[in-house]
């Protein structure tokens, strides 16, 4: 009878990656490393200025800096080791590195998920109550409800990590996957995962169904609200500013619902790479435009630094 290995005892696992066509390395690469240098300068810039533009010291761009920073971390822990597989084809991830991985992106990949929320609730109060909106959003309120999504991401992501990590691994140290994912790591255990899937789609569930109640809450408010609005162009700039919002949700927990919160019997590996791809790099890359590029005031802040940068180069 085979031995099994202890979780404990597993020294490094191998990622199978997103492809072995040799081929396809280099273009892989070249499209990543764009897509995480527009990431890192996209949302880092936008954290920069709003830090340093006093009129974007406001609670929505608060929000928004926090999103942006999130967006760094979690992509951050998964796109680089990516990138250096697909240069180097070294795809060898320590097991303190495999743990390390899932612990910072599920933490950070929750806090997202809770600033989105976060984020609509904000518009709501905006847009619905605007003579409440300074005693409702106040500075202590917006800092409580960062903070509390930052706690429970890091709460979540330890419970995750410890149950899963905690298993035994007698199959495979062969991860179906680019990246040390939760369910991929589960299917090489050969202990009963059953309480680890109840826990994986409890939380999971719990995440996205409240996040997602009260975005489409507040966003029903918002509408009804923009409905009522006499000015016809003032309602077409709401509803794209929604439209943009609501086409990043979508994608985000679209592709959170079709990872975690369906059965493993039901979970195809390669599918869940491409829903993969999505939230841990493109999505990323996409928030500092859906939110902020497209934001008029953070053009005109923008603007405005570039032209401060420039009569400092110029003196």
């Amino acid at each position: 009878m085979k031995s099994m290995v202890n979780s404990t005892e597993v020294h490094e696992f191998r990622l199978l990656g997103l492809t072995d066509i040799p081929e396809l390395q280099v273009p892989l690469f070249i499209t990543f490393t764009f897509i995480y240098l527009i990431t890192l300068i996209g949302n880092l810039g936008m954290v920069v200025l709003i830090l340093l533009d006093s009129r974007l010291h406001t609670p929505m761009y608060f929000f928004l800096s926090n999103l942006s920073l999130v967006d760094c971390v979690y992509s951050s822990a998964v796109t680089p080791k990516v990138m250096a597989g697909l240069l180097t084809g070294d795809k060898v991830m320590s097991f303190v590195g495999c743990v390390t991985q899932m612990f910072f992106f599920v933490a950070f990949a929750s806090v997202d998920c809770f600033l989105l929320a976060i984020m609509a609730y904000d518009r709501h109060v905006a847009v619905c109550k605007p003579l409440h909106y300074t005693t409702t959003m106040t500075t202590s309120a917006c800092a409580q409800m960062v903070v509390g999504c930052y706690l429970w991401g890091l709460v979540e992501s330890a419970i995750h990590t410890g149950f899963t990590f905690s298993l035994s691994f007698c199959h495979s140290n062969v991860i179906h996957h680019f990246f040390c994912d939760i369910p991929p790591i589960l299917a090489l255990s050969c202990s009963d995962i059953y309480m680890n899937e109840i826990v994986l789609f409890i939380l999971a569930a719990f995440n996205v169904f409240f996040a997602i109640l009260v975005i489409l809450t507040s966003y029903l408010f918002i509408f009804i609200a923009i409905l009522r609005m006499h000015s016809a162009e003032g309602r077409k700039k709401a509803f794209s500013t929604c439209a943009s919002h609501l086409t990043a949700v979508t994608i985000f927990y679209g592709t959170v619902i079709f990872m975690y919160l369906q059965p493993s019997s039901s979970h195809s590996m390669d599918n869940d790479q491409m829903a993969s791809v999505f939230y841990t790099i493109v999505i990323p890359m996409l928030n500092p435009i859906v939110y902020s590029l497209r934001n008029k005031e953070v053009n005109n802040g923008f603007r405005k630094a570039i032209e401060k940068m420039k009569t400092r180069l110029s003196i």
